[in-house]
């Protein structure tokens, strides 16, 4: 069955109109710092054009769910900034919209202190638009999902709430909110990152923080909790839980990657060498992550620069302008200098025999001549001087930036970094 058969006529294409989606878009991700030092995880540059964000919303928008509550908080500006300019082609006259929810107070006077929380302190926007139906979504995840798919099934189940699930190795579970479930599919328990699970078993079903609800049982559900004295606030670790124990109807919806690919690619970038290795991998020859389907397109805000321009083929010994196994974005120049297996940025320039090899270079880095970026993540506005090693000794690079566990430099965005 193809794609557009799997879904009612009623649910495609177009814009959905029983729907409403708010993602979860305040996390600090910590780990990744000092990439989110000035900017919240979901903000985060991704795979030389991207934010973390877009994936989530090209997600909305190709599942014809266009009425999108963007819930923010820590650090909000860069992401505020990014949406504005790139995700303004929703047409208000249609009734589509990105709205942007930072915690104005209205219940409470604290801000966002969980999941459920956010949602329950943007109460009033579901009594205002009273929608069927309520999609949560986290804004720090890589993937590719027709939801369209969850709410299909979500509706013919006549389920209260239905949790996207996928298996995973049970030495992973204590990363996961694991889920059980009957043999029909509807959920039964929760563990949530349980320690307990023995690493060679068989694989466990893994909650993957994508949440449909009936507008009614959700605003019932994050109520309560409100007024719970012992709460996370958080709809894994609380709220379902809570519903199963009460006789809810909660069914569980086997994530597929809208290729049909039996297994799908998901991605929490929660550290930075997961950062890293994901980023690496979209040079693969074979990634496992898809950003060429014209068909799911990921989208993002447009960079006004010229195409990409390498310069220089062998005049002078060595002295070649050439990217092998890379994703070099508009705008950057590489002059002179090599780049193997890294991604660059809009804006970046490689000059003559600089060597950028398994490196990550955000928007608008410089690499000096004859400097050498080794096995890197360097943020925005970099200017690496002449000459300068990174990544080539760690001893030296500990003294002076962050080094990750699996041996990966990490320089901040901005850094000023001294002449030899």
């Amino acid at each position: 069955m193809s794609q557009r058969e799997s879904v009612p006529a009623h649910l495609a294409p177009g814009t959905i109109r029983g729907v409403v989606t708010f993602i979860l878009a305040g996390g600090k991700g910590e780990r990744l710092h000092p990439l989110t030092r000035d900017r919240s995880k979901p903000a985060v540059p991704f795979g030389g054009g991207f934010r973390i964000i877009d994936f989530t919303l090209s997600n909305c928008v190709n599942s014809g769910l266009r009425r999108i509550h963007l819930l923010t908080q820590y650090k909000a500006s860069s992401l505020m900034q990014h949406v504005i300019g790139g995700w303004n082609f929703l047409s208000a006259e249609l009734g589509e919209y990105i709205d942007m929810l930072p915690p104005q107070l209205r219940v409470g006077s604290s801000w966002y202190m969980g999941t459920a929380d956010a949602v329950y302190q943007n109460i009033y926007t579901l009594e205002r638009e009273r929608p069927e139906h309520v999609l949560i979504l986290s804004g720090d995840h890589i993937y590719r999902m027709d939801y369209r798919r969850m709410l299909t099934q979500h509706v013919n189940q006549d389920a209260d709430a239905t949790m996207a699930v996928f298996p995973v190795a049970a030495k992973d579970a204590s990363r996961f909110g694991i889920v059980a479930s009957d043999d029909d599919g509807w959920v039964q328990g929760f563990r949530e990152k349980p320690g307990d699970l023995d690493p060679a078993g068989p694989k466990v079903v893994a909650n993957m923080g994508v949440y449909l609800f009936k507008t009614e049982v959700l605003v019932h559900a994050i109520s309560r909790d409100a007024r719970l004295e012992t709460t996370h606030h958080d709809f894994g670790h609380d709220v379902f839980p809570g519903l199963v124990e009460g006789g809810a109807r909660i069914a569980a919806h086997t994530f597929t990657d809208v290729s049909g690919e039996e297994d799908p690619y998901w991605m929490d970038i929660g550290t930075l060498d997961a950062f890293y290795e994901a980023n690496l991998d979209l040079c693969s020859v074979s990634p496992g992550f898809n950003l060429y389907d014209s068909h799911w397109p990921i989208r993002s805000a447009a960079v006004q620069a010229p195409p990409a321009k390498f310069v220089f083929a062998g005049g002078e010994k060595g002295r070649i302008g050439q990217a092998l196994d890379s994703l070099v974005a508009r705008g950057s120049v590489v002059s002179g200098g090599q780049v193997n297996r890294s991604i660059l940025g809009s804006g970046c320039r490689v000059n003559s025999w600089a060597r950028v090899e398994e490196s990550i270079l955000m928007d608008g880095v410089d690499v000096g001549r004859r400097a050498v970026v080794r096995r890197a993540i360097i943020d925005k506005g970099v200017k690496i001087p002449a000459g300068m090693k990174i990544g080539v000794d760690l001893e030296v690079d500990r003294k002076r930036f962050k080094v990750t566990e699996n041996g990966i430099v990490v320089v901040p965005k901005g850094e000023l970094l001294p002449e030899s």
